[in-house]
């Protein structure tokens, strides 16, 4: 698929983790214990996008234990959202309402755990596995911000987007841009770098106006160029949520054309990221020693996700076929909820790229900017 692809900036060496192999095998491992992969269609299919890999790339300096931990959080995501992106649970949210419940409650520690449920979703059973490994670890700041992304990527892609494809709306691009850090659990991602380093950043840090903007130019660029490498499979499935499908959409622009203006716009978030990081450098050398290990984290983050991005099958138009029968790999057990739609209204197919409406705040766009 490179060799379709405009150019994508990224200044940033490609690196990765000695660490891969042993998180391959307990990727293996772990995904068969909690039953997040057991069928052998999902199971080809699981191995072949080869996670252990990715989490090398964007956490090339993490320890042994560490990656293993980060690589779980990783297959978890990717996993339930497969399940709201290509099956029909993604249109229709009121059938996972009650899984994200439980899983809030494991989060906040508001309630039981899936402990002796036998018929407890394994999505939830890998979560609370996950979060029993990860909280040790963290201060309490952390876990408070962790689980709030958590919960904020969960509920925005079972509400937000799920209502959207059940109403065929068209999200605008600036609504879009700022769910998509939330949808893409991004947020969720780059908070795993103090868990990986071991530098736990105070608030201070964090509500600093320059970090923001780091955080946001960063993972602004992993979410497009994942969509820019996700575009032909979306197509596939008709998915709307993809920055290169909106500009298509709301600007009139050809394949190209949007794939390009996509791309500039990666470039100039780099940068922005570059200056912010500079700038927050220069006016804090006191925390470089906590600056430095989670700036370079956003760094490998963005490298990373391109290198897996280039070479992962996910996104291979040769392999894209796959997507058009998701039944196919998806398993049930994962959100404990059947893939088939049996609720009125529920399961609608979703509508081709041309025939969905406006968000009405697509009137208020600034046609010909970049997505700011």
């Amino acid at each position: 698929m490179e060799s379709e692809l405009p150019y994508i900036y990224c200044p940033f060496p490609s690196r990765t983790n000695p660490h891969v192999g042993h998180t391959r095998e307990h990727l293996d491992e772990w995904t068969r214990r909690t039953g997040l992969v057991h069928r052998e269609s999902a199971r080809e299919r699981f191995e072949h996008a080869d996670f252990g890999a990715f989490v090398g790339m964007v956490y090339p300096t993490a320890n042994a234990e560490h990656l293993d931990l980060v690589a779980d959080w990783f297959v978890w995501l990717f996993l339930v959202d497969d399940q709201l992106d290509d099956g029909h649970l993604g249109h229709t949210p009121e059938r996972v309402r009650d899984v994200v419940e439980r899983m809030r409650a494991v989060v906040e520690g508001s309630g039981p755990g899936p402990e002796g449920d036998k018929e407890a979703p394994a999505a939830l059973v890998a979560l609370a596995d996950l979060w029993e490994r990860t909280i040790p670890q963290a201060a309490p700041h952390w876990r408070t911000r962790f689980a709030w992304h958590l919960m904020r990527y969960l509920t925005t892609a079972t509400t937000w987007e799920a209502g959207n494809r059940a109403e065929g709306v068209v999200p605008a691009e600036a609504t879009y841009i700022a769910n998509r850090r939330h949808t893409g659990a991004i947020h969720v991602c780059m908070d795993l770098i103090e868990i990986v380093t071991g530098t736990g950043a105070p608030e201070s840090v964090h509500n600093d106006a320059r970090f923001i903007t780091a955080l946001e130019a960063s993972c602004n660029v992993v979410c497009w160029a994942n969509d820019v490498y996700s575009y032909e499979k979306e197509q596939v499935l008709g998915e709307i949520h993809n920055l290169v499908h909106l500009v298509r959409h709301h600007r009139g622009y050809g394949k190209q054309q949007a794939l390009e203006h996509v791309c500039a716009e990666i470039a100039t978030e780099t940068r922005r990221f570059l200056a912010a990081e500079a700038e927050l450098l220069s006016l804090h050398p006191d925390l470089g020693g906590l600056l430095v290990p989670y700036l370079d984290g956003m760094r490998s983050w963005m490298r990373g996700n391109l290198d897996w991005s280039r070479q992962t099958p996910r996104y291979n138009p040769a392999e894209v076929g796959q997507y058009a029968e998701p039944e196919a790999y998806l398993e049930e057990s994962v959100l404990g909820v059947g893939g088939e739609a049996t609720e009125p209204g529920a399961g609608v197919p979703r509508q081709a790229p041309g025939g969905a409406r406006h968000d009405t705040a697509g009137e208020r766009l600034r046609a010909g900017h970049g997505p700011r």
